[in-house]
Parts: C-alpha cells; structure tokens; sequence
C-alpha cells in the first residue's frame, strides 16, 4: 500500500485465529519398537502449545522411559494405576474428561484387542474406556499379526465404534519381516493430531477447490517457463478447509510441499492441465480459491529436441494461456463462491479491483511482493480481500491464519 492511497480499508481486528495452545492431548504408547518415535511427536505438540498428557503401558517402558516424556511434556507419565507416590486423584476419570483428543500410538494388537472388547486392565486401557473424546488409533506390529484375521477384525470394530484407525506404512519391519506394519513418522501423525484438534464443522457439507503452485510451460523437453512461488498459500487454504469439514481437491502445480491431510491432491504440470482439472472437478464446488501462480503465456510451439546454443540473440513466440478464473466466473453457478488471487507491484487495489470486475469474482485476495513479510517462498503474507462491499487490509500473520479469514469471508458470503 502507498501513502497516498485514499482507499478505505476496514482492517482486520484477528490476528491469530485457530491455534492448538490450550487443547489437550493424551499420548497411549504401547509395547513396541516404535514406541521411540512417539518422542517426537510429544515433542511437537507440546511446542505447538498443547498439553500433552502421556499414559504408557508397562511393556512400553521397556523400550523407552518415562523420565524422556516427562522431560519432553513437563507433565507426570501414568503407568500403574495404582500409583500411591502421586497426588491423589482419579486419574482415568479425570484424564479422561480433560483430554480434547486421545492418541494410542503405537496401537499394539494386544491393546487393540482390549479396547475392541472393553478391557480395563491396565490405566491406558482403563482410561480409553473412560474417555468420550475422538480417539486416533495407530497400529504398528509384525506384518503377519497386523495382517491377521483377528486383529482386523478387532480393527473392524473400533472402526465402527467411532475411533478413527490409521493404516500402518509398509516396509522393513524390526523383525526383519517386510510389509505393512510400520508406524508412520512422528510428522506424519503429528500433522493428524492437529488436523483433529482444529477441526471444526464451519464447511462441513461443503465442496471446497484450491489450486496452487507454480505452472511450468514446456519450450523443449529440458527447459520451461515458470515462476517463484512455492504453493504455500494455496496448501495453507486447502489445510485449513478440510481442518473446518469441507472435501477439498487440491489441484496443485510445481511445489515441495506434501498434500494436507483430508484432502484430494491433483498434480498438474502446465496452464492447460490445469485448466481442464479445473473444469472437471470445479463444477461442483461451492467455493473455489484460485491460488497458484498460473502462467499467462506458453510458447507456441514446443520442441521435439533440445534447442542448441547459437550465436546472436534466440527468441521465443508466445501465446495466451486459457484465463482459468475468467472461465470460472463466465460459468459460476447459483451460490457458488469464487476467489481469485492477486499479485501486484503497483497501483495493489485499483488492479485487483478490476480483477473482480472483469473475472467475476467474489473476492480477491490481494497482495503486493514489495511488503516484508508477503509475496513468495515466506511463511508469512499481508493480504487485502478486496469485495464489492469494500476492501480489508489484514495485518501480516501467518499464511494458515489468513487462509482462516479468508475461508471464513467466504463462507459468510455463501
């Protein structure tokens, strides 16, 4: 924004909007090799600012302390449940009604037997039984105890008793056996947890598309035409959607990032793949954010060969790329909601102000790479949702804040 801008700008009063600080989360870790990684994962949640509350079995102690959560979470691991060096509490009840989410990992097929059965023999399987929280379950074993018909079938039942089980990854077991059984990474379930704990019902119902990225246009089978962006912004939307119960596709260009949890990932290359992605799967979305960093222009003819090295100058005739949010808007349907993305290094609010206008848009979300702390590759972005009520100016916070607003915008507006 320049100094001499005279738009008016309602700006934003939220500045943080959905964070894990304050949830609680109690950690089952049950006998098994992988139980180390669930260090990790404690780990992370509790710089991500939740109370992180660990319950292990006696058989897990054998392969990692107690002493290495408690010093990780700054709380007291539970074991036995009949603990007299402790304050005086009922601990299975009262972990139980404090906990927002309750994670068994590694779920051995001993414990999943017991909490498909209802057994209460020990605090972590006394204290599932009490808890009516969600709880993620993540089996890691033998591949042939995974693979069992038994422990599926025990599977089967907690599936349809409500707790949500996660497949075990396949690969080089510690047995030396190869196949399914492996628990996943901490990342990966670290990324779960947060996922359950930001869940909320805001979309539920809804069919959501994003895209980001970058398109990357062929000018021979080594090189192509593309741009900087990293897709940050676009995964951040297409996270935070899911987080608040829409199906999401995510149709997604050239990036490093790894798809969100709950989500469709569609992988494109060019403008035109993108395009037709978008038509496909677009139609039946009730909001549609139009993230990436799409190439305007591709060469017009594309080499079979590597073009060689000459001397004197070498020119490239470009064309047109198909405009996905003019198509969008030309073909929106009753109550659908469209959000296009504006990049800007000058005259920000006049330009994407035409933007709305001719693409018929319902909001654009604007902002300019010549602010510190926007534009490409950060973590953070100062954007302007420009609508034809008016324009607000959101200060600079992190991208999966403004994702949060900005899907919030959207559906007020449905």
């Amino acid at each position: 924004m320049t100094e001499n801008n005279k738009e008016t700008i309602e700006r934003a009063t939220v500045k943080t909007v959905v964070k894990t600080t304050g949830k609680t989360v109690v950690l089952g870790v049950c006998g098994g090799i992988a139980a180390y990684k669930v260090a990790y994962v404690a780990s992370a949640l509790t710089q991500a600012g939740v109370d992180v509350h660990v319950i292990m079995t006696k058989n897990a102690t054998e392969f990692i302390s107690p002493m290495t959560f408690e010093t990780l979470t700054a709380n007291r691991v539970i074991v036995d449940t009949f603990d007299r060096n402790f304050q005086w509490d009922v601990k299975h009840v009262s972990l139980a009604k404090k906990a927002d989410l309750f994670v068994i990992a590694p779920a051995t097929a001993n414990m999943i037997a017991k909490m498909a059965y209802g057994i209460a023999d020990d605090m972590l399987s006394t204290t599932v039984l009490a808890a009516s929280c969600k709880k993620l379950v993540f089996p890691a074993m033998n591949t042939g105890m995974y693979n069992n018909p038994a422990t599926q079938r025990n599977i089967d039942i907690l599936k349809n008793d409500g707790m949500f089980i996660f497949e075990p990854a396949s690969g080089y077991l510690a047995c030396g056996d190869v196949g399914a059984g492996r628990l996943p990474e901490p990342d990966k379930i670290t990324e779960c947890v947060k996922f359950f704990l930001n869940s909320d019902n805001t979309l539920k119902g809804k069919k959501v598309l994003v895209t980001a990225g970058a398109t990357r246009e062929a000018i021979d089978p080594v090189r192509y035409i593309t741009n900087h962006s990293t897709g940050k912004m676009g995964y951040a939307i297409a996270r935070r959607a899911a987080e608040m119960g829409a199906q999401v596709v995510l149709v997604s260009g050239q990036t490093n990032l790894e798809a969100p949890f709950g989500v469709e990932k569609i992988d494109i290359v060019s403008a035109r793949d993108m395009f037709e992605a978008v038509k496909e799967h677009g139609k039946d979305c009730d909001i549609i954010v139009k993230a990436a960093a799409v190439a305007d222009y591709r060469p017009k003819t594309v080499a079979d060969q590597k073009i060689k090295k000459s001397e004197g100058d070498a020119f490239i005739d470009l064309e047109r790329t198909d405009d996905i949010l003019k198509y969008l808007g030309e073909h929106k349907k009753k109550g659908q909601v469209i959000c296009g993305f504006s990049m800007e290094t000058e005259n920000l609010l006049e330009n994407s102000r035409k933007k709305l206008d001719k693409k018929n848009a319902d909001m654009i979300a604007a902002n300019s790479i010549r602010q510190k702390g926007a534009g490409f590759a950060s973590d953070t972005n100062i954007v302007t949702l420009i609508t034809r009520d008016g324009a607000e100016e959101l200060e600079c916070m992190d991208k999966y804040d403004v994702a949060d607003i900005i899907l919030k915008r959207l559906a007020d507006m449905m």
